[in-house]
């Protein structure tokens, strides 16, 4: 076999520690290797035309490049080998970057290291064979679960490129938190006015199909070809029927149920449409609070609808989608402030969280839009704001930043001064970070035009005195203890990732961060894509971020899935398991540990079955080939003999 070898400079990234000329003059020992250079940028347009004339000048049939990490220039060098006429699988890569040049000072240390790593690619190299891809078609519909502001975007931008969409939801309406805000930062303008149009637009078009209380039940197949099973929940409301009319809530007799979109400041009706605006707005009952299901008796709503629309024998239904790709937008949760037991969270009534106050300040809230205190129904004169409740506090296991709680707060404090003119609001916090389009400014007009005060520290304490609530702290700049007697105290509690985010993750075969937001595949290169092809990200389920970051991220999303779509088939990537039917024992013990389901039993002619890959299911993870007693399965491109013969360079 001839071999080529190139060995990167980078610049100074890797010729700064390592002596790249000298690892040029050992690969020629090396067996195989007929040529060997080292160039400043072998990434570069002028690099990979050294490769492709050093392939037709020196005949090579393999190429080796010493660089950075495969992940970030392997396919640029494949297709620089395939140009000059080589197959794209008759190239190995090495990383003498990350691995050699960017962990260590030692320059002659270095330079061996690179040589032993571009010795062992080239040991590999020479018991690689050609692969092929093969083709499949695309079908061409997405899903989008989650029907939050990043998914409505998404959704509306793929519908707006002729794509059909499927949209679920997992609650009754769509419009997500952001439809329980009441004002948005730092334009103060009304939430419902900027996200109600996008959510009826969702409604209005004819190629998004829309699935309400609804969740995914399970995920099968492969970029391109995704079959999705959807649980649509049981509502006992036909929706077909149901206009909305809300007479059925009006004479519901169960009046104490709790109401998470007010989050539980005031009781709801056992059957009830979420908010004004919703989306679809279709009456919804909780079967854990309506008198039919736990008395046996009532029936009220199902004697009084006008349109039949009741229908207390109602089933979960499992209906099939099949598409071509997935964009999770499943959002957020917020915070559970009881962790704090100091601030007296779930045990004080007028200690809330800041979904809670948004709710209060919403003209469809529990109080028609006046401030009141839950307690008593009092207009309150001193509200103090707390900061950094459950955000970058490693004590609580939340040492990242939200992101959006100091810009919340300021808005939530210019609001109260609007409402109340002569009210005082007190903020604590840790420090500003408004690093957004004219948010400092907005932080600014807070403090400077509405005379709000900004305390820079802890709260250590919030007890009852009376019928008002004492705040303890300390003002970090003056070093001295504050105290301020407060009226209404709101908690700033921070983001964390969405309850059964890591069973949706295991069942889309996605990765997640030890707090359970979804990972994209590279944060600045790659930062809506996830390491599942098909499967895309959007919104706040992939960390932290505002409204606006949001809505692009779920526009960045759409815009990969068009570019998908611009295809009518994809190649599958070759480096897949293939099994040996003559060693394979059928044990079986390869389809039960394949994570992506790629391997099923193939019955044969004489009445035995052996295992069998699917090509195109398979992601090529090795899982099979490491359990494997025999090792009949072997992965194509990083075979058993391949991984021994680095072994073995390693080990002379």
């Amino acid at each position: 076999m001839r071999i080529g070898v190139f060995v990167c400079q980078c610049g100074t990234n890797i010729a700064g520690t390592v002596d790249t000329a000298a690892v040029a003059r050992k690969a020629l020992t090396f067996p195989d290797v007929v040529y060997a250079t080292s160039y400043m940028y072998t990434c570069s347009e002028p690099g990979q035309k050294e490769i492709q004339n050093a392939i037709k000048e020196h005949n090579l049939q393999g190429v080796v490049v010493a660089a950075c990490s495969p992940r970030m220039h392997e396919p640029t060098f494949r297709r620089a080998v395939e140009k000059a006429g080589l197959n794209r699988y008759m190239f190995e890569m090495a990383n003498i970057r990350e691995h050699v040049s960017w962990i260590s000072s030692d320059r002659e240390a270095n330079t061996l290291k690179a040589a032993d790593l571009v010795r062992m690619a080239v040991a590999k190299l020479a018991l690689n064979q050609p692969l092929f891809s093969s083709k499949v078609p695309i079908n061409k519909r997405v899903m989008v679960l989650g029907g939050g502001v990043a998914g409505i975007q998404a959704a509306l931008d793929c519908s707006e490129g002729g794509l059909e969409v499927v949209l679920v939801e997992k609650n009754s309406s769509i419009g997500g938190k952001m439809a329980q805000l009441d004002k948005t930062f730092p334009t103060v303008d009304c939430s419902s006015c900027v996200l109600g149009p996008k959510m009826v637009d969702v409604s209005q078009r004819e190629n998004i199909k829309l699935y309400a209380m609804s969740e995914v039940d399970s995920i099968s197949g492969y970029v391109g070809n995704f079959t999705v099973q959807v649980r649509k929940k049981a509502t006992y409301v036909n929706w077909d029927l149901c206009t909305g009319c809300g007479i059925c809530t009006e004479k519901c007799p169960s009046k104490q149920v709790p109401d998470p979109f007010n989050q539980y400041l005031a009781p709801t009706r056992a059957i009830n449409i979420p908010f004004p605006q919703a989306i679809p707005k279709k009456a919804t009952i909780n079967k854990d609070y309506c008198r039919q299901f736990t008395k046996g008796k009532c029936g009220v709503c199902q004697k009084i609808c006008p349109v039949g629309a009741i229908d207390y024998t109602m089933q979960d239904e499992i209906v099939t989608e099949q598409v071509g790709a997935i964009i999770v937008a499943t959002g957020f949760d917020l915070f559970d402030y009881s962790a704090y037991g100091e601030y007296g969270g779930g045990r004080y009534p007028d200690v809330i969280s800041g979904l809670q106050y948004e709710r209060i300040l919403s003209a469809s809230g529990p109080f028609g839009g006046h401030i009141k205190r839950p307690s008593d129904g009092k207009e309150p004169k001193n509200i103090v704001f707390v900061a950094c409740v459950g955000s970058r506090d490693p004590s609580v296991d939340r040492p990242y930043c939200s992101g959006v709680c100091c810009m919340y707060i300021a808005k939530q404090a210019i609001l109260t001064r609007d409402h109340i003119p002569d009210s005082n609001c007190y903020v604590f916090y840790m420090d500003i970070r408004a690093p957004g389009k004219n948010y400092d400014e907005f932080v600014r007009r807070a403090q400077e035009e509405y005379g709000v005060q900004y305390v820079r520290g802890r709260v250590g304490k919030i007890y009852p005195k009376g019928d008002r609530l004492v705040v303890q702290g300390a003002d970090t700049l003056l070093g001295v203890q504050v105290e301020v007697e407060a009226d209404l105290v709101v908690l700033a509690t921070g983001i964390e990732s969405a309850s059964g985010a890591q069973e949706l993750a295991e069942k889309l075969r996605i990765s997640y961060d030890q707090y359970g937001f979804y990972l994209e595949s590279h944060p600045k290169l790659r930062p809506v894509e996830t390491n599942t092809a098909g499967v895309y990200l959007a919104g706040v389920c992939q960390g932290p971020k505002d409204i606006p970051s949001s809505v692009a991220q779920g526009s960045a999303a759409a815009a990969k899935v068009q570019a998908l779509f611009s295809r009518d088939t994809i190649e599958t990537d070759p480096q897949v398991a293939l099994v040996n039917e003559r060693a394979c024992i059928a044990c079986g013990k390869c389809i039960e540990v394949c994570p992506f389901g790629a391997i099923q039993w193939k019955e044969l002619r004489g009445g035995g079955r052996k295992a069998e890959v699917l090509p195109s299911v398979c992601q090529g993870c090795g899982l099979c080939n490491a359990t494997c007693p025999p090792k009949a399965i072997q992965l194509q491109h990083t075979t058993d003999s391949q991984i021994l013969a680095e072994v073995n360079i390693l080990c002379a």
